[in-house]
C-alpha cells in the first residue's frame, strides 16, 4: 500500500513536504478548513515550488467555500507549478462549514461542482450559473496561467457513503474518507461507486484510487496501547468525531445516536467542557477551535479507547502490518496519516512501516 500524509496549511509546510518526499511517501495534503487553518492553496504553491515528485492534494474543497470558476483558476495554477502532479479533493464541506456554524451543501451541488471543475480543468467550456443569470465560461489565458493539458487528479469525500460513492462512480473519480478503518464498509463503498459506473463513459486520463485518513501510533515494547502517548497521538482524529457528534446531536437523525451509551457520554462531556449545548447557535465557536491539532491533556479523558481503535491505527508494527493488508485486500491504495505530536518523526515511522 502507497503512504502520504495531510497537514493542516502552516508557514515552513513546505519543509515538511521536502522531508515527505525525501522519505518517499506517495502524496502531501493540506486540509481546506478557512476559519480553522491557514490556505491550503498558498500553502500548496510554496509546496510545488519545493518538491519535483510527491503528489499534492487539497482535501478537500467544497462548493460551498468557491466558486467552480474560482476553484478551478487555484487548481489549474497549481498544476502550472507542479504539472500531473496534483490532486483535488472534492466534499460537501461536512467540517469546512460546520466550523462557520452552517450545514454542509448536497451530494447533487457536489456531484454538479465536481463537473464543472473536471471539465474547466481540462480546458472545456461550462455553463456557469448565478441566479437566473448563465454564461458559457472557460480559460480565456492558459500555458503559463493555467495548466489544463496535464491531468488532474479528482477525488471525492465519502461522508455520505453510497451518495457520495455514486458520485465518485458517475464523475470516473477516486474515494476519500477520514478516519473509516472498516474493510467492510469500503467494500461497499467500491460496490456502490461501481454500480453507478456502469455504462459511464470514463475519461482515459483519470484515476479511481480510494485513500484513508487517519492516525497512526506504534506501540514500543510493553506499551500501553490506552496510555497518554497513544491519545495523544490518536485524539485529534477522535475528538473531530465527537465534535461532529455533538454539533449535531440535535438533529433529526443525529449521529450520537449510532454510537454507544459511552461514547454518548463523551458528547455529553464534551458539550459541558467547552461550556456549549447541541443547540446553541454559536457552538461552531467552541466546538472547533484547534480542530485537527494536538489535545489538551485535560481532554485525554475522552479519548476513548474504542473510537481510538475505530478510528486510528494503534498497535504493534506487526499488528499493523495486518490491519494494513485487511484495508488493503479492501480496495485502499493509499494510507494517509494526519501527525500532530512530531510530524517528521511520523512520517518516517509510516515509511519504515509499509515498506
Amino acid at each position: 500500500m502507497r503512504a502520504g500524509v495531510v497537514v493542516t496549511a502552516h508557514p515552513g509546510v513546505e519543509d515538511l513536504a521536502v522531508q515527505a518526499e525525501e522519505l518517499g511517501l506517495h502524496s502531501f495534503w493540506l486540509n481546506d478548513t478557512p476559519m480553522v487553518h491557514g490556505d491550503p492553496f498558498v500553502a500548496l504553491g510554496l509546496c510545488a515550488k519545493a518538491t519535483s515528485r510527491i503528489r499534492l492534494g487539497i482535501g478537500v474543497t467544497s462548493p460551498a467555500l468557491r466558486s467552480a470558476p474560482a476553484a478551478a483558476s487555484a487548481f489549474a495554477s497549481l498544476n502550472a507549478l507542479a504539472p500531473g502532479r496534483i490532486i483535488c479533493g472534492i466534499g460537501t464541506g461536512n467540517t469546512a462549514r460546520r466550523t462557520l456554524g452552517m450545514r454542509p451543501t448536497t451530494a447533487a451541488t457536489m456531484e454538479n461542482f465536481t463537473t464543472a471543475l473536471q471539465n474547466l480543468c481540462a480546458g472545456r467550456t461550462i455553463e456557469y450559473r448565478e441566479g437566473d443569470r448563465v454564461r458559457n465560461v472557460r480559460f480565456l489565458h492558459t500555458g503559463a496561467h493555467a495548466n489544463t493539458a496535464d491531468p488532474i487528479e479528482f477525488v471525492v469525500a465519502a461522508l455520505l457513503g453510497p451518495k457520495a460513492a455514486a458520485v465518485a462512480g458517475r464523475r470516473g473519480t477516486g474515494l476519500i474518507s477520514f478516519g473509516l478503518l472498516d474493510p467492510t464498509a469500503w467494500q461497499a463503498l467500491h460496490d456502490a461507486r461501481r454500480h453507478a459506473a456502469h455504462d459511464t463513459p470514463r475519461d482515459p486520463d483519470s484515476r479511481m484510487d480510494s485513500y484513508v485518513v487517519t492516525a497512526l501510533h506504534i506501540l514500543d515494547e510493553d506499551e500501553d496501547p490506552r496510555g497518554d502517548a497513544a491519545r495523544d497521538a490518536t485524539g485529534h482524529i477522535v475528538l473531530s468525531l465527537l465534535a461532529f457528534a455533538a454539533d449535531t446531536a440535535a438533529d433529526a437523525r443525529a449521529f450520537a445516536e449510532q454510537l454507544g451509551p459511552e461514547e454518548r457520554e463523551a458528547v455529553r462531556r464534551l458539550l459541558d467542557r467547552r461550556g456549549t449545548t447541541a443547540t446553541a447557535p454559536d457552538r461552531h465557536t467552541k466546538l472547533y477551535p484547534n480542530y485537527l491539532k494536538r489535545i489538551a491533556p485535560e481532554d485525554r479523558d475522552l479519548i476513548l479507547p474504542s473510537l481510538m481503535n475505530t478510528l486510528a491505527l494503534v498497535g504493534t508494527r506487526n499488528d499493523l502490518r495486518a490491519r494494513i493488508t485487511t484495508l488493503e485486500q479492501a480496495g485502499i491504495d493509499e494510507l494517509l496519516i494526519q501527525p500532530v505530536i512530531d510530524p517528521p518523526t511520523e512520517m518516517a515511522q509510516l515509511a519504515k512501516l509499509l515498506t
